[in-house]
């Protein structure tokens, strides 16, 4: 609450909620309901789009395959190829229509609140994908190539061979999976702040004397919420881009 002007202003307490129900010492809260409501959207969607296929799909079913097939066409082969890639396409599905799912509860009313701004959930994500990332890269490579890759070391470079492998290894290890989580995090939680902000001003004034400055912000939070939706959309189309890169850098070969 800002000193003077009684107007309630946006800020952490936006993305703290009391708990809908305890049970011992865990909370379930409602970021917590849109999490689980995500994943029962996810999986019922592609179970009715395609548990019963035909072979003239109805519209539900193209939709379904309109949303896989660019994941799978789009982002998979593109970074990793057709042949390599293949294995990983329900994976990346998956996390593409999670994490979207999981941005657009943003704009949905009575959920209004995006889950991916609350940090836990991308770093969830990201442990996933790192974890899947080290794991092939050391498959692929055994312990000694694993390392080289990860660490980029390489005899041709000579003296600075040491500080090239010592960066690589603190961007690969700590600094990657860090910046994978905290890319959407921030984005969604600024991109809630803004929305947030705007909604309560077009309320305030619009009970004050300044009506025509009310009818600017509503227009600026119709203006936030077709950003949101885009910038939606693109941060699940990034998140998965990045990981299929993850991937593709653990399968390649070392030189």
């Amino acid at each position: 609450m800002s000193d003077g002007c009684g107007f309630p202003a946006p800020g952490l307490h936006s993305f703290l909620f009391k708990p809908i129900f305890t049970v011992g010492g865990f909370e379930f809260n409602k970021v917590m309901l849109l999490a689980l409501l995500t994943t029962l959207v996810v999986i019922t969607f592609f179970y009715v789009a395609f548990g019963k296929a035909k072979l003239v799909p109805g519209k539900l079913q193209m939709v379904g395959e309109a949303g896989y097939d660019f994941v799978r066409r789009g982002i998979v082969y593109e970074t990793l190829g057709k042949k390599e890639g293949e294995k990983y396409v329900p994976l990346m599905v998956s996390i593409f229509f999670f994490v979207w799912i999981m941005n657009i509860w943003s704009v949905i009313p009575l959920a209004q609140f995006p889950v991916s701004s609350v940090i836990a959930y991308p770093v969830v994500l990201a442990v996933l994908v790192y974890v899947l990332w080290v794991s092939l890269t050391f498959k692929r490579h055994g312990f000694v190539g694993g390392w080289k890759n990860i660490t980029g070391y390489d005899n041709s470079l000579g003296p600075i061979k040491w500080l090239v492998s010592f960066i690589e290894f603190f961007s690969n290890l700590l600094v990657r999976p860090f910046t994978h989580a905290v890319r959407l995090f921030a984005n969604m939680f600024a991109g809630h702040l803004m929305l947030v902000m705007f909604t309560v001003a077009s309320w305030y004034l619009l009970n004050s004397y300044m009506i025509p400055a009310a009818g600017v912000s509503f227009v600026m939070t119709v203006v936030m919420i077709l950003f949101e939706l885009f910038v939606q959309a693109v941060q699940a189309y990034v998140f998965v881009l990045l990981a299929c890169s993850y991937i593709q850098g653990a399968l390649a070969e070392h030189h």
